[in-house]
């Protein structure tokens, strides 16, 4: 039998690149993302409309405040890598820009 995850939210759609010459797309990805906002699950609890790379730092920082393990928020961590590095991989940015801003 397989435990749910104590932290969950989806992936993220398609980043909406507005295009032009201002902005490169792998830099507005990355920060597209940092800022991306979804349902989150801690725990069976729906937080609507959280900015989730906040969220994740808060988690990470202290997660008996939010009722979780270490290895869970971390585990949650991951997760964000994976499925946001996707994302940013995509429009042409590396999913270490992504683990670098958990390191700040």
């Amino acid at each position: 039998m397989t435990q749910a995850a104590a932290v969950t939210f989806p992936a993220p759609k398609r980043i909406p690149y507005p295009g032009g010459c201002v902005l490169e797309p792998g830099p507005y990805a990355l920060d597209y993302l940092l800022k991306w906002r979804a349902d989150v699950t801690i725990n069976g609890t729906v937080q609507a409309d959280t900015p989730v790379y906040p969220l994740l730092r808060s988690l990470l920082a202290d997660p008996q405040a939010h009722g979780v393990t270490q290895a869970e928020a971390e585990a949650a961590r991951e997760r964000f890598l994976d499925v946001a590095g996707q994302a940013l991989t995509a429009e042409g940015g590396q999913v270490a820009w992504l683990a670098k801003e958990f390191e700040r």
